[in-house]
């Protein structure tokens, strides 16, 4: 009887450890502000909400704000006004870079530095 409630004792030892180890929080990357120095900032809130003001090859600054999600390395906006930026992203540093599309279907390419968390 011993041996069994040993088994059992390690058994539950092991699903608390796996269970431990999976249920982790890992914060992402883009968490906090980042900016340009032509005025484009995208704030990444941890609840999954985002603001952002871009800023135009006019010089015209749009503010936006919505949800984010990523899928692998796709960059999923859903902005308040219900259309969506999809954009591959790669951060190298504390550089963000990614693709912007406007409101009206103009692409712009952001280099965006981490500038708080």
């Amino acid at each position: 009887m011993y041996m069994n409630a040993k088994k059992y004792l390690f058994g539950m030892l092991v699903a608390f450890a796996a269970l431990m180890v999976t249920s982790c929080y890992t914060p992402s990357p883009l968490y906090g502000t980042w900016a340009d120095n032509t005025g484009s900032k995208i704030t990444f809130i941890a609840d999954g909400t985002f603001t952002a003001s871009i800023t135009d090859t006019a010089g015209i600054l749009t503010l936006y704000d919505g949800t984010w999600s990523i899928i692998d390395n796709v960059l999923i906006f859903t902005k308040s006004s219900g259309s969506t930026v999809d954009t591959e992203w790669d951060i190298r540093g504390a550089m963000l870079y990614l693709d912007w599309v406007d409101d009206y279907n103009e692409t712009q390419s952001l280099t965006l530095y981490h500038v708080s968390n």
